[in-house]
């Protein structure tokens, strides 16, 4: 029986956790991980989404529009707010500088690979931001499939994405592992067939993949 194909979610798998992308830009920048959220949900919401990363991880807007209107709500809702620290329409670059992989997942996808494993990135991504996240999984090294949703126009948890993903690399739903640390994408994923962790911290995460596969511990 042939192994499975690991695919690795890039943000808060093979990135740091999110909240702690947040903290970094608020470091950056001045701009508090509420503020900033409340304008992702603004811009969203103006656009006729629900979710706050969709119209740019869609691509339904370059990433200097989608700049301008994060700008233009975060002054509206607190007036007077500095942004002088903030690059909206280069976005991706600040948000990503200084950004590394989560070593402990790096190592997880370089250990199966070594196993016969297959490996790919699916991800919740944005066109103009490709060049940051993937030096940030460049230790990694070459991955088998990269499935994008703002290249492909739909996203997690969309289950139409992981049938594009399948598609893809050529392989049965059965064939299928996704790492996330959304439950939502997971329960996505095992509804369309594939099995799922849940990824929660690095041990937990590892111990589920090698309890799901049998991918021997890391040494």
């Amino acid at each position: 029986m042939s192994l499975p194909m690991i695919w690795f979610d890039f943000g808060g798998v093979l990135s740091p956790p999110l909240d702690d992308l947040f903290d970094h830009y608020h470091a950056r920048t001045g701009i508090t991980p509420r503020q900033l959220k409340n304008a992702l949900a603004a811009v969203a919401t103006g656009l006729g989404e629900d979710d706050p990363l969709a119209p740019i991880e869609l691509a339904m807007l370059p990433e200097p529009e989608w700049g301008r209107a994060m700008a233009a709500a975060l002054e509206s809702a607190d007036p007077g707010i500095d942004l002088s620290r903030a690059r909206f329409e280069r976005f991706g670059e600040q948000w990503f500088e200084g950004v590394r992989a989560n070593s402990v997942m790096v190592a997880t996808a370089r250990h199966a690979k070594e196993h016969g494993y297959r490996v790919g990135i699916l991800s919740n991504n944005v066109v103009e931001w490709e060049p940051y996240w993937r030096a940030v999984v460049e230790p990694v090294g070459e991955v088998d499939c990269i499935v994008d949703s703002c290249k492909v126009g739909v996203r997690k948890p969309d289950p139409e994405i992981f049938r594009r993903a399948e598609k893809a690399a050529g392989l049965d739903p059965a064939d299928c592992v996704l790492i996330d640390d959304l439950a939502v994408n997971c329960e996505a994923a095992r509804r369309t067939g594939w099995r799922a962790v849940h990824f929660r911290n690095n041990a937990q995460a590892t111990r589920d993949l090698a309890g799901l596969i049998g991918l021997p511990a890391l040494v």
